[in-house]
């Protein structure tokens, strides 16, 4: 569970473990006592990229990674925006390309991280400008590109395979600690 929250944002009052009975039978969540507020911790949706550009896969390190882990490009949607709406403007944002066609690759699991990963493929065009949230990015040709074993390694994996290429994954690889978006 998480412990992010203590104390009731509703009445200020100490949360606690609580099992109430709910459609799919007793379910323990961190409820408050007095008010009966819940804390449901539900997944987080995050948007996720497999950008090909100029005919490569690009993939970018985040500021805030220790070593030198590549990723896709990731972000939360917006209130009021559709996934597609949400990836295109993240393309924007983190790299200035614009993309010209985006196709779902498919929903992925990430518990880890508590996250729900909607994953695309989009074809961009532009020059490469990476916000201060990336510090680098290389391109891959697909043949050459290795998925990492989580989040979105699997969305890179599909993508892949759907080209007619076999994945290769990484060995010994060890995720980045990351707060704010999928990898």
């Amino acid at each position: 569970m998480n412990e992010a929250y203590r104390y009731c944002p509703a009445c200020a009052t100490a949360l606690a473990h609580i099992s109430l009975l709910e459609d799919g039978g007793p379910k323990e969540r961190l409820r408050c006592p007095a008010c009966a507020w819940t804390h449901w911790n539900n997944p987080t949706p995050v948007l996720a990229a497999v950008v090909e550009y100029q005919g490569q896969i690009l993939l970018a390190r985040n500021a805030a990674w220790e070593g030198k882990m590549y990723a896709l490009i990731t972000g939360f949607m917006e209130a009021g925006e559709t996934p597609q709406e949400g990836i295109t403007r993240e393309i924007q944002e983190e790299t200035n390309l614009q993309a010209q066609e985006l196709n779902l690759i498919g929903v992925y699991d990430f518990q880890r991280m508590n996250q729900l990963i909607v994953a695309y493929h989009a074809r961009c065009e532009g020059e490469v400008k990476l916000s201060p949230e990336l510090v680098d990015y290389r391109l891959f040709a697909p043949e050459k590109v290795k998925c990492w074993p989580a989040g979105t390694g699997y969305a890179l994996a599909d993508w892949l395979r759907s080209r007619g290429h076999t994945p290769q994954f990484m060995e010994g690889w060890k995720s980045p600690q990351r707060s704010d978006s999928a990898t």
